[in-house]
């Protein structure tokens, strides 16, 4: 990870032939191109992940507004999200006028199942697990309750394409899975993003809602139809073009990190220490990142700066990171936005300051994560975890 370290003849072939076509809209201007790789990428993505349906947008942050909105998700309904994710999934409720309510993670570094059922109240509408940093939320018992209490499941998965559960792929277990295909995930569009789900519904209110409603029926844009209000969350074709290389390499990927990946962890487990974050049973990583645990916060904290002093780069510290962590949003719990929000969204986030997340701030003050890099060689790979080690343990003593 990510996969623009590898673009190579495959990527530069898929945009070329965009470009010889002279059209990078993925819609209409039907007699001018040669190929449509936006339609191509969704029959790719649909075919891997073991769906029906595959919507391509512009970015994950879309992917996951627009399932919102398909999903039926709206105005004061609760959507129940992790204190620890990426602030897309934060911005992406909003967006669509719910409200984002917090709730604690557990050593999955995932939605812990008793805090969400805990938070489930009358309004809750959707219950959205994001599988951070390559690996899976607990999904079983999440899928009991949404079952139970009628909620949709939308599964962020934009950190995690190629991981399974239960052998099945990541983002295909709920209702709808959304995608990141941005310029620092394992398999990248440069920007660009998208959804997967088996209800015909759904997929249709994607397909319209994030091209201006247009119901694309027919060869003429000017004459289709409007069935209901849109906007533009479009893909173009030649950042798809990119992605139609690249979902092509994935497995080769995720065998590379997969690779790295144990030959760090292999090293780490030297040191007594040193655990690893909960992988739940039947649950396979796309082992893009390896996340380990030190026994304080402390340590952890003196751990990150020691593996930076011997030149380990790409290691996260994520409890003072400012993109990750629910300690660092106050420009979300504070509402600092252009928008006007309603009053009961402004009630219900505010009020989110009042709530204790010691639970997630255990784990969380505890964790690093590593990226697993695709450009490595084995003989830096194994450079990297000696100097891991000899880091971690300059901390331990």
């Amino acid at each position: 990870m990510p996969g623009f370290e590898l673009f190579g003849d495959a990527e530069r072939k898929e945009v070329n032939e965009v470009l010889d076509s002279g059209v990078l809209m993925r819609y209409g201007f039907d007699g001018a191109r040669n190929d449509w790789k936006a339609v191509k990428l969704e029959k790719l993505l649909a075919e891997r992940m073991q769906t029906q349906y595959a919507q391509l947008v512009s970015s994950g942050t879309a992917a996951l507004s627009v399932a919102l909105v398909s999903a039926g998700v709206g105005a004061g309904d609760e959507v129940i999200i992790p204190t620890f994710t990426f602030v897309a999934t934060f911005e992406a409720v909003l967006a669509v006028g719910a409200i984002p309510v917090l709730v604690d993670v557990d050593e999955t570094l995932g939605l812990n199942p008793k805090a969400v059922r805990n938070a489930i109240t009358e309004r809750t509408k959707a219950i959205m697990p994001v599988h951070m940093c390559g690996s899976m939320v607990d999904l079983d018992p999440l899928v009991v309750l949404c079952k139970k209490y009628s909620l949709v499941l939308i599964e962020d998965a934009c950190q995690a394409i190629g991981g399974s559960y239960n052998n099945k792929p990541l983002g295909s277990i709920g209702d709808i899975g959304c995608f990141s295909f941005d310029y620092v995930k394992t398999i990248t569009c440069g920007e660009g993003g998208g959804l997967i789900t088996n209800n015909k519904d759904y997929y249709r209110h994607a397909d319209h809602y994030s091209d201006h409603g247009h119901d694309h029926i027919g060869k003429d844009r000017g004459a289709e139809g409007h069935p209901f209000l849109g906007y533009n969350y479009r893909i173009s074709e030649l950042h798809a073009a990119v992605g139609v290389a690249q979902i092509q390499r994935l497995d080769e990927f995720l065998a590379t990190q997969k690779k790295y990946y144990l030959i760090l962890e292999e090293a780490l487990k030297t040191i007594p220490e040193v655990t690893f974050r909960k992988i739940p049973e039947g649950g396979v990583q796309n082992y893009s990142f390896i996340s380990f645990f030190l026994p304080t916060e402390t340590e952890a904290k003196a751990a990150h700066t020691s593996l930076g002093q011997h030149g380990v780069d790409a290691s996260f510290y994520w409890f003072d990171n400012n993109w990750h962590y629910h300690t660092k949003w106050e420009h979300l719990k504070e509402l600092k936005s252009l928008n006007q929000f309603s009053d009961s969204i402004e009630k219900a986030v505010f009020s989110s300051e009042e709530k204790d997340f010691s639970a997630s701030d255990q784990v969380i003050s505890r964790t690093i994560s590593c990226l697993i890099k695709l450009s490595w060689t084995e003989a830096q790979v194994h450079a990297r975890a000696k100097a891991m080690v000899a880091a971690i343990n300059v901390v331990l003593g």
